[in-house]
């Protein structure tokens, strides 16, 4: 196939792109800033949402639809959470077209403006509560556990395919609870669930950590988050969990009433992920080769090619060999397109991150074996026609957790601690990564540093201890450190 991805050492950015491209994961289309999603990436993606939706139903949630479009009105009602997004909207005035007088093609109906414009779904806080207004009355409502799989729409102006779109995929959790420590519990909860899923699934270490007030999710009391480091040193904020207090049952009077007949207002929490994790996946794992995907998420698992072409010997062994994979659960393709060479079949699904490539030949038949590669490390076996299934078994966990550590070692390797601010500059620049550091607790601070830097506080750990030090950039007193970073 030729040297089609760009080199990371080279060009990060142009490499990544070239994955996405090479890969068929996924394409720019017509509309500025939207992805058209290729069958193989959507093939992932689907493997992500069946999971995650799996998990979500194991912890009690149910999922719903509802409207795309959000009268304009509704965001007005929580003021922090329409001044968090009223730079993204997209907005919808009229409902009609018409043929141009002029003849130039259609032009919008100026008497079809519509009386309230209506906001493009940006996220669902606000049309969501307005509609648990009439769902809940008593606390034998509660809790109110809801998912939804949508799109939304944010209108970004420096886009990147899955990073950053203007029209993104994703679910978004809406809860409502009782109690302040309900809600709080179910918020944590969402953030297990989303770093269970990343490590176990996308091979993908995180850290669970609390973000800064400046860095809450609009309208938001706490958001919690998972962040991971990609290969080039930059975070990648990969899910979020909010607690919102009060906030939206307080705009949209959403009450119960409580056991000793009392109006209550409800708590409340929101949580999501994005097609932004197969990003994340991309930039976890891959290489210069092409894309790498952990076996768990792979579309395909084990592909067969054959050598040099499909034969009725080798029909009959690649059959037996996907019979018996396929009853294991395992995924197999056997790839008898006669018009392709082996060699350029190799180069394909090795770009495309197949985990686990098996090469039969006359001359191994002859011998009873067969070639069996790994995408991760390259490394190729010979094992016998009987044992490839409980080989191939063995070596796709394997891969899952070599992909996992080798992950982990990097990210571990590059959690830097500093406390003093010529060198948080010096290992920004010169290694990347997490820098952990003291901070006086103040936006002020935050905001100077990231102007000065461009790395934001990614994330106050969950699991942080206490530690009287100095903030590393006023050296005024702090009590913990707190993880910095460029991100994406």
């Amino acid at each position: 196939m030729g040297k089609v991805i760009t080199n990371r050492d080279e060009n990060y950015s142009q490499w990544y792109n070239d994955i996405v491209k090479k890969a068929q994961l996924a394409d720019n289309s017509a509309v500025r800033g939207c992805m058209v999603i290729k069958p193989y990436g959507f093939g992932i993606w689907e493997k992500i949402q069946a999971q995650l939706d799996k998990r979500f139903k194991e912890t009690g949630h149910v999922n719903a639809y509802f409207p795309l479009f959000i009268p304009k009105s509704f965001l007005s009602k929580e003021a922090e959470h329409v001044e968090g997004f009223a730079k993204e909207c997209a907005v919808v005035t009229h409902h009609r077209l018409m043929n141009d007088p002029n003849g130039k093609g259609v032009v919008v109906d100026p008497s079809a403006k519509l009386e309230e414009e209506l906001i493009v779904r940006p996220t669902s806080e606000t049309i969501i509560w307005n509609t648990y207004r009439d769902w809940i009355s008593s606390y034998r409502d509660l809790p109110l556990l809801v998912n939804q799989w949508a799109n939304v729409v944010r209108w970004e102006m420096r886009t990147r395919l899955f990073l950053r779109t203007t029209e993104f995929l994703w679910q978004e959790g809406h809860t409502a609870h009782t109690t302040s420590q309900e809600a709080v519990e179910e918020a944590r909860r969402m953030l297990d669930v989303y770093a269970e899923f990343a490590e176990e699934f996308m091979a993908m270490p995180v850290i669970r950590g609390v973000k800064t007030a400046n860095e809450r999710f609009a309208g938001a009391v706490d958001t919690y988050t998972i962040e991971a480091l990609m290969q080039d040193g930059k975070a990648l904020q990969s899910g979020t969990s909010h607690f919102l207090g009060q906030n939206f049952a307080k705009a949209f009077d959403v009450k119960f009433s409580d056991e000793n007949n009392k109006q209550q207002l409800v708590w409340a929490t929101s949580w999501g992920v994005s097609t932004r994790l197969m990003g994340g996946l991309i930039m976890t794992h891959s290489d210069d080769n092409g894309l790498v995907i952990p076996p768990k998420l792979a579309p395909m698992q084990v592909v067969i090619v054959p050598i040099p072409k499909p034969g009725e010997e080798i029909d009959a062994v690649a059959n037996d060999i996907m019979e018996k994979l396929k009853a294991k659960g395992i995924s197999v393709k056997y790839d008898q397109d006669k018009k392709k060479r082996p060699g350029f079949k190799f180069a394909e699904y090795e770009m495309k991150g197949v985990p686990v490539r098996i090469g039969i030949g006359k001359r191994d038949l002859e011998k009873g074996i067969v070639e069996i590669a790994r995408r991760d490390t390259f490394e190729k076996n010979s094992v016998a026609i009987e044992d490839v299934d409980s080989y191939i078994e063995k070596l796709l966990v394997d891969i899952q957790n070599n992909l996992f550590e080798r992950a982990k070692a990097y990210r571990d390797d590059h959690i830097t601690e500093v406390d003093d601010f010529d060198t948080f500059k010096e290992v920004l620049e010169s290694k990347g990564g997490f820098i952990s550091a003291h901070w006086d607790g103040t936006t002020e601070t935050e905001l100077k540093i990231r102007e000065l830097t461009k790395a934001s506080i990614r994330c106050i750990p969950l699991d942080n201890p206490l530690e009287d030090g100095k903030c590393v950039l006023t050296g005024n007193p702090s009590t913990q450190r707190v993880l910095f970073a460029k991100a994406y």
